[in-house]
């Protein structure tokens, strides 16, 4: 069994018009979203054996702050290039090339490569997912390689929003 979360960063900041896209911050809500998201994780007693991010400002912070409210060792979290701008094929190939031990892994990454990986390998349509959204999908497969291949079962998907209309 493999299982997937897929996280869009948290809500980015447009206060300075004179930064590059990859260079944009979390903005408040942001800041205060990604650790509401984490500790949902925590609750809920997930916890990924890899988290692996875009190396953008926005996603890294996210996939820091996620980490940090997981108890997850920030320092082993893979920044891979390829995540920042991705077409869906290029984040099908991310998921095949994930490491066979890590069974349980985040990919924090941007819209509007998270929805349409969420639609491809989920058995569930989705419109948008929200920033600091969350999609999980479990797969019935040994290795990544075949996981990526296949649908998966969507076993999740909530975002800020939902979180505090249940609080």
């Amino acid at each position: 069994m493999r299982e997937l979360f897929l996280i869009r960063h948290a809500k980015s900041s447009w206060d300075d018009p004179t930064l590059a896209d990859f260079d944009r911050p979390l903005n408040k809500r942001g800041r205060e979203d990604a650790p509401l998201m984490g500790r949902f994780l925590k609750k809920s007693g997930i916890k990924p054996d890899l988290i692996v991010s875009s190396p953008a400002k926005r996603a890294k912070k996210t996939a820091r702050i996620v980490a940090e409210e997981l108890g997850y060792n920030k320092d082993d979290i893979l920044f891979v290039d390829g995540i920042y701008e991705a077409s869906l094929q290029s984040l099908i190939y991310t998921v095949c090339g994930f490491p066979d031990e890590a069974k349980r892994v985040m990919l924090v990454g941007h819209n509007p490569g998270i929805t349409e990986l969420a639609n491809a390998l989920g058995d569930v349509a989705i419109d948008n997912v929200p920033t600091a959204g969350i999609v999980g999908i479990a797969f019935d497969a040994e290795q990544w390689r075949e996981a990526c291949r296949m649908k998966g079962h969507t076993v999740l998907f909530e975002y800020p929003k939902k979180i505090k209309s249940k609080q």
